[in-house]
């Protein structure tokens, strides 16, 4: 059997690609295609248009071919000669069964039924697909095969409740809680280190004069900047908002953004009768304004400041440590609940640490978000670290081992590489039992999350229709849990070893790659497969979403 494999997202655009709806297929396709070569040859192409050339040369040769697009169904054609099966990463409660600007292939229901069959990555996606398509609809639930890619990580780092010391590295920046200074006012004040105080100057007999120089203009990286934060600011205020609060909140900020950013590009005359003046032809026009300088003049937004992020910066972690990994412009996973409950149950606890993984390429995008949030929190003693960077193996390595527990507070989840990722590796988890992961969460593996559903949009719906739910983490079961695995880790470490060796055992018997393989040669009726399993990469997490 020849296996035509095609995403929409490849090698090459997957790190302009991430945030995007469908950048998770990626992941999916690179952890299936062991599974695949193991049944048969695997060819991948760039684009659909690939498909029925290559199907048909195959075809010619006497070989059959089986097209599996790692995309949605709105993506996926059903024009094709050759056989095709989409393999579908979902995390709502329903499949769009209506289709919208005059594009039918929005309707996924029609998309998969020509298809005949489908591939998902859950239970729950099986169960959106049948109420659509009837419970006779051949649908194969198969999960990433990943239990053995982490054997050497079982061996090298075993569970351990309270950790003695890590030392964590990315090729990047981190950001940490205790080094930042922050205020309750939600001002960052970097920390400086103390000096000795500056002798008394002497008084002179005549002052020198004051320097006089023009004021510095603003330049197009900053006013961009300006504009960029402003927007953000608005599309978070305004989402779930009625429409003419959106109308306010979007005029709001589009004033700041000309206040601060472009107001002296305009003519004066101009700028005058936007502020509802009318300007006096008889007065002459003022003389230049020369400003005073006494001293560089500090960015009134200390922490857009960037760190460096060229650099390989590392980050010693000790204590109950608390591990996630998402992407932090990912609005399914719920972060600022995750950060907010971690310090409010960890207030006044010094050995608390919460390590965050974020896989968004874009400092810019969350961080003085992020920095605000802390801030706002602040005073607290427990700690936070965000990671912002590549990780190789061997520093994913560490990070797994380092943690405690791994915490998951989304509102819906497709499959979840890195919580099972982390299971794998022996870790109990911090995480709400809905979505995906009723297919491997349950209270031996994990403090659960208690959750209730909220109506809310297909992410590719440009109607902005409610048509389906998913779940909203209570924040409160979320601290609580963080308190009941402290004490654990802290005072019940036979309890903790049993959690950890409970959820290692769940990924074995959940995606094990002969499981797996099995499963899907039963779907395609294929021959018994008898290819041993392949060695693969240990680190996915960094990046994927799903």
């Amino acid at each position: 059997m020849n296996f035509i494999l095609y995403s929409d997202v490849n090698d090459r655009s997957i790190s302009q690609s991430l945030g995007r709806p469908e950048y998770s297929y990626y992941f999916v396709l690179k952890t299936y295609r062991p599974v695949l070569e193991s049944l048969g040859r695997v060819h991948v192409v760039e684009a659909v248009s690939e498909v029925d050339p290559l199907f048909r040369r195959l075809a010619a040769e006497g070989e059959e071919s089986l097209f599996l697009s790692f995309a949605p169904p709105h993506k996926t054609p059903t024009d094709l000669s050759c056989p095709t099966i989409c393999v579908v990463a979902w995390e709502f409660d329903t499949i769009p069964t209506e289709h919208w600007d005059n594009d039918p292939r929005q309707d996924w229901s029609r998309t998969l039924a020509r298809h005949g069959r489908v591939i998902t990555l859950s239970s729950h996606t099986a169960q959106a697909v049948r109420r659509a398509l009837g419970e006779d609809f051949p649908v194969l639930v198969l999960p990433t095969p990943l239990w053995e890619r982490f054997a050497d990580i079982r061996q090298r780092f075993a569970s351990q409740p309270v950790n003695p010391g890590t030392t964590l590295q990315t090729l990047g920046c981190i950001i940490d809680s205790r080094t930042l200074g922050l205020s309750a006012d939600g001002l960052i004040a970097p920390i400086v280190a103390e000096t000795e105080s500056p002798p008394t100057p002497e008084p002179e007999p005549e002052p020198e004069p004051e320097v006089v120089v023009p004021a510095p203009p603003l330049t197009w990286r900053r006013r961009l900047f300006i504009a960029k934060h402003y927007l953000r600011q608005s599309l978070r205020e305004a989402a779930g908002q009625p429409v003419r609060r959106q109308l306010l909140i979007f005029r709001h900020y589009l004033h700041q953004t000309y206040g601060e950013g472009f107001r002296d590009l305009l003519p004066q005359s101009l700028r005058a009768r936007l502020r509802g003046e009318r300007p006096a032809a008889e007065v002459p026009p003022p003389a230049p304004v020369v400003e005073v300088v006494q001293a560089p003049i500090e960015d009134s937004h200390p922490q857009a400041v960037f760190p460096d992020t060229d650099q390989v910066v590392e980050t010693q972690v000790e204590g109950v440590v608390y591990v996630s990994v998402f992407n932090p412009d990912d609005g399914r996973k719920n972060w600022h609940h995750l950060i907010t409950a971690f310090c409010w149950a960890m207030r006044d606890v010094e050995d608390a640490t919460l390590v965050l993984k974020m896989t968004q390429n874009d400092l810019s995008t969350y961080y003085v978000h992020m920095l605000t949030l802390l801030s706002q929190l602040s005073p607290f003693s427990c700690r936070v670290v965000v990671m912002h960077g590549y990780l190789d193996d061997q520093q994913f390595a560490r990070l797994y081992g380092a943690a405690s527990f791994y915490v998951n507070a989304s509102r819906c989840e497709g499959l979840c590489l890195p919580l099972m990722e982390f299971m794998a590796c022996g870790k109990p988890v911090i995480a709400p039992r809905h979505t995906a992961m009723t297919d491997y969460i349950d209270d031996r593996v994990a403090f659960i999350v208690d959750s209730s559903q909220e109506p809310t949009v297909w992410p590719q719906d440009r109607r902005i229709l409610f048509r389906t739910v998913y779940q909203r983490p209570d924040w409160g079961s979320l601290k609580n849990a963080y308190l009941a695995s402290y004490h654990m880790a802290k005072e019940q470490p036979e309890r903790y070893q049993a959690m950890a060796v409970a959820a290692s055992e769940r990924m074995r018997d959940y995606c094990n790659f002969a499981g797996v393989q099995q499963r899907l040669a039963d779907f395609l009726q294929l021959q018994q497969p008898t290819s041993p399993v392949p060695e693969s990469p240990v680190a996915t997490a960094g990046a994927a979403p799903c």
